[in-house]
């Protein structure tokens, strides 16, 4: 069952999101941010771009020295990420309102790109992939972290059920992992299960052109 989101879906979710993001989503899916930005492998120098800030909820988690671009479609939850990065003081923090579908990067602008929580709440997220595929550098880090469907038959039955109620709620219940990385090109050099239940796969691939 293949239920498409659209991005005004999207956006109009979100913009109901953002006022209470932080107290739903912060402590439940902490875990997972956490290992996300630590499989990064972060350097001082590194120039990083994630897809889906948000909030800002990963901000805390990023060195002061690392020079962060986060994007989002959501001018909702950027404006609370502005306030965090201004109560944090981080000089080094570039947010922008943008399609990640189609971003306005150069090609291999930079070293490493991380979405968390965002694969399965875009409307195309092989597009998606394919831009962080390209405004990466070859050899460059890209770390995924989402909830994708499960390879058990009966969960996974369960979350294509639910798909057209989480579609209407501005995310995909049922996203498959492994086909989606194929017609990216990607192969995942680390695949970690976190999160309460082990609910939810931390990816780890390297931009090999």
């Amino acid at each position: 069952m293949d239920v498409a989101l659209e991005k005004r879906q999207v956006e109009r979710a979100y913009e109901l999101y953002a006022p209470v993001y932080d107290f739903i989503f912060d402590w439940i899916f902490s875990p997972g941010r956490v290992a996300a930005v630590k499989h990064l492998d972060l350097q001082p120098t590194d120039s990083v771009l994630e897809v889906g800030i948000g909030t800002g909820l990963n901000l805390p988690l990023y060195p002061p020295s690392c020079r962060l671009t986060g994007i989002d479609l959501s001018q909702e939850m950027l404006d609370k990420a502005i306030e965090r990065v201004q109560n944090l003081t981080m000089p080094n923090v570039t947010l922008k309102v943008m399609d990640a579908t189609s971003m306005d990067f150069a090609d291999g602008e930079f070293d490493k790109a991380v979405a968390t929580y965002t694969i399965s709440a875009v409307p195309d997220p092989i597009a998606v992939l394919r831009e962080m595929r390209r405004v990466v550098k070859p050899g460059g880090i890209l770390v995924i972290l989402n909830h994708f469907r499960s390879q058990r038959r009966l969960t996974g039955f369960a979350e294509d059920l639910l798909a057209p109620l989480c579609t209407r709620l501005g995310w995909k219940s049922n996203l498959a992992l492994g086909p989606l990385l194929s017609q990216v090109g990607l192969t995942p050099e680390l695949i970690v299960k976190v999160n309460m239940f082990d609910g939810w796969r931390l990816v780890k691939c390297v931009n090999r052109k």
